[in-house]
């Protein structure tokens, strides 16, 4: 249950009202710290960091499913196919005791190949699935910030969910694994490969930009099309969209830098590495999506003249009321 103010739909705002200008206009105005305060009241009393900590996990749901359907790549390639690549990256996403199991599914044998193929064809459809019911907790999530107390009907909300997966939740895996991933994908291409030298000379300028763009794409998408509202147009969503583009990269580079350097983590957790950093990352990542949203939804309330970001504290303490009941017999006397 969310005690947020309702944002009201600007339907009665001509476009160039809505613009990036505008929303420029408006964060000078209002003060960015202000904002700030007043989009972490939001995300607050939106229930944020509740529905980050359900998007962690259902984002861990996806995400595992698609790390099997790379093992199973793995398999399906072979050693001389690019399946050496494919590990290497696996070994940089999963932290820990895997490369054993990745090194048994280099084999050649007929079993394994059948076993990679079934898991790559499993771990996709079971990702996707996962996937949708992601973008559907996002919608939840996204509609309580806003002040929409109820999602859309069933069958809209997850055919919608579906092509949000396609359409931002797969650009954003691959915008991560690009992230996290990419260097060790380089240096592999360049070790098992005459031409991989030029190849990761390449990459490591390309990834950058590649990573971002995906990530861009992704938020731009979920702010666009994930809460049951009529949104302003891209350019007015791009402060949020900033935000939560930023908190985001930020946060998986941190994280992706302390697991692999720190000695720490890995003994602390010993196998369980890998899934302690995926929940880690998956929380951070809820938290960074719904912050940027907050902020979002906080700009276009002021803009419209909605200045408080939650509803007023109907409750009142026993105490306290007995307290006021007294100060008002006294002030009677």
């Amino acid at each position: 249950m969310s005690s947020t103010k309702l944002v009201p739909e600007t339907r009665l705002m001509a476009e160039e009202e809505l613009s990036a200008d505008d929303a420029w206009h408006t964060l000078r105005r209002e003060g960015g710290w202000c904002l700030l305060r007043d989009a972490f009241i939001r995300f607050r009393y939106g229930d944020g960091f509740s529905h980050a900590r359900a998007l962690a996990l259902q984002l861990c749901l996806a995400v595992v499913p698609f790390l099997i359907a790379l093992t199973g790549l793995i398999s399906d390639l072979g050693v001389t196919e690019g399946g050496r690549v494919v590990a290497d990256t696996v070994l940089a996403l999963t932290p820990g005791q895997s490369e054993s199991v990745v090194q048994e599914l280099l084999g050649d044998a007929k079993r394994i190949e059948r076993a990679g193929e079934l898991a790559l064809t499993l771990g996709l459809l079971t990702g996707l699935v996962a996937l949708t019911m992601t973008m559907a907790q996002i919608e939840r999530g996204a509609n309580r910030i806003y002040g929409v107390e109820r999602d859309r009907p069933a069958v809209a909300k997850y055919v919608r969910a579906a092509i949000l997966a396609v359409t931002a939740g797969v650009p954003a895996l691959i915008g991560f694994l690009i992230l996290v991933g990419g260097g060790a994908m380089g240096h592999s291409v360049q070790r098992h490969y005459e031409w991989g030298g030029f190849a990761n000379a390449a990459w490591n300028v390309v990834r950058w930009p590649l990573s971002l763009g995906l990530t861009v794409l992704a938020v731009a998408v979920l702010f666009r099309h994930a809460p049951r509202r009529r949104q302003p147009g891209l350019s007015w969503l791009f402060f949020g969209a900033a935000i939560a583009t930023v908190l985001w990269w930020l946060t998986s580079l941190l994280l992706a830098g302390y697991v692999r350097f720190s000695g720490d983590f890995g003994q602390t957790y010993g196998p369980l590495t890998a899934m302690m950093a995926l929940m880690i990352w998956a929380n951070l990542t809820g938290i960074a999506l719904f912050g940027g949203l907050a902020f979002a939804a906080q700009l276009e309330a002021m803009r419209i003249g909605v200045e408080e970001p939650a509803q007023p504290d109907l409750w009142e303490p026993e105490a306290e009321r007995e307290e006021a009941l007294d100060t008002g017999e006294m002030t009677a006397l």
